[in-house]
């Protein structure tokens, strides 16, 4: 009996993983086995990027609330804490937006906490 080898998968699988190194440089975009290498670390990658995306905005976030706090003659920490005692829970998020597109309103909000 002959061997089965199930030549549609085996295609299917092939041609999935060359379409997705499609654009790269050299024997990664038309050689199987080195496209399939550099599409799992380029996997890995992306997903390493997903989390660094969060680190990289909050650190943008709290530069910008400690900017603008240091103008109102405080420091980001001293700011952060009297938020918490103060019960107002605002993330950072929010803070930073108030700070870059409200500064008059951002100016009441770190008066109310001093």
């Amino acid at each position: 009996m002959p061997r089965s080898v199930n030549a549609v998968a085996s295609r299917a699988r092939r041609k999935r993983v060359l379409k997705a190194a499609k654009g790269y440089y050299g024997k990664r975009k038309n050689v199987y086995t080195v496209a399939k290498n550099v599409m799992e670390k380029g996997l890995t990658y992306s997903y390493v990027g997903r989390k660094v995306k969060k680190r990289d905005y909050r650190t943008l976030w709290i530069a910008r609330i400690n900017a603008a706090v240091r103008e109102e003659g405080m420091t980001y920490s001293q700011f952060i804490h009297k938020l918490t005692e103060k019960g107002i829970d605002l993330n950072r998020k929010v803070l930073a937006d108030l700070a870059m597109n409200e500064p008059e309103m951002f100016k009441g909000l770190v008066q109310s906490v001093k």
